[in-house]
């Protein structure tokens, strides 16, 4: 009986493609940070700006990353990634009202599952960026908006993996002193962006060996991910600044 291996095959991004995106990418920054302010204003119980901010924002952000981003042009066997990468925007554009609608009586497990897909779409879209930024041929003010937007999807990512993990197990966090009408999901993502800034305020901790283990495994991707981020945003740059040299060098010799 034959076995069929799963293949990844991945063309590489054209330069043309990518550059008749770079417009996009200082929205997408704009869109990237949209949640992160509304998510201080969020409330399942409050008013009308409380309860609708937050979706208005993340559906936003699920938007303009379809838009900004190049297509996946990737393969799984027979599944497309780029199919994937949609069906998890558009059902993230759509879960992610239904607590906002319908107050804290979601169940537990639908909850979880609402904010996994989010945070796989986010995983996915950092990833994205850096097949990106390791095509570009140079560095711009553009790409620059890029890179941001894939550090803070980092912490996008990870607040939204904190919240499942709490979600799922009450006991993986102590969260300390909440507001009144503090939501979860935005007190865990101050705890993920505090963790992949290294600040360690000691406000929210981990309190199991499975919210131990999410703070390792946080600070150690975030730390790739910083790294790569600079390696090929130097590499393009020098790239950059040494063709300019070779070609005042040729100038000078046709001279």
């Amino acid at each position: 009986m034959a076995i069929r291996m799963l293949r990844l095959s991945a063309p590489p991004l054209q330069a043309k493609e990518i550059a008749a995106k770079e417009s996009q990418f200082p929205l997408f920054l704009i869109a990237t940070l949209l949640p992160l302010l509304a998510l201080p204003t969020a409330d399942l119980s409050g008013g009308v700006l409380q309860r609708y901010a937050l979706p208005v924002a993340v559906d936003l952000l699920i938007l303009q990353s379809l838009r900004a981003l190049p297509d996946w042009q990737a393969r799984v066997g027979r599944l497309r990634i780029n199919a994937l990468y949609r069906w998890l925007g558009f059902l993230g554009a759509i879960d992610v009202w239904i607590p906002f609608l319908i107050g804290h009586n979601v169940p537990w497990l639908l909850r979880a599952a609402f904010v996994g897909i989010r945070a796989a779409f986010f995983l996915m879209t950092a990833c994205r960026i850096i097949q990106v930024l390791a095509t570009c041929r140079q560095v711009s003010g553009r790409t620059l908006c890029l890179a941001a937007a894939g550090y803070i999807h980092m912490g996008l990512t990870s607040g939204q993996l904190a919240t499942v993990l709490q979600v799922v197990d009450a006991d993986s966090f102590r969260l300390g002193t909440m507001g009144s009408r503090e939501e979860l999901v935005a007190r865990l993502s101050y705890f993920a962006f505090e963790t992949i800034g290294t600040l360690g305020y000691g406000d929210v901790v981990p309190e199991s060996p499975i919210g131990e283990t999410y703070v390792v495994l946080t600070s150690i991707a975030s730390t790739l991910y910083v790294s790569l981020l600079i390696g090929l945003l130097l590499s393009r740059y020098i790239d950059y600044r040494t063709k300019i040299l070779l070609q005042g060098a040729n100038k000078e010799v046709q001279r």
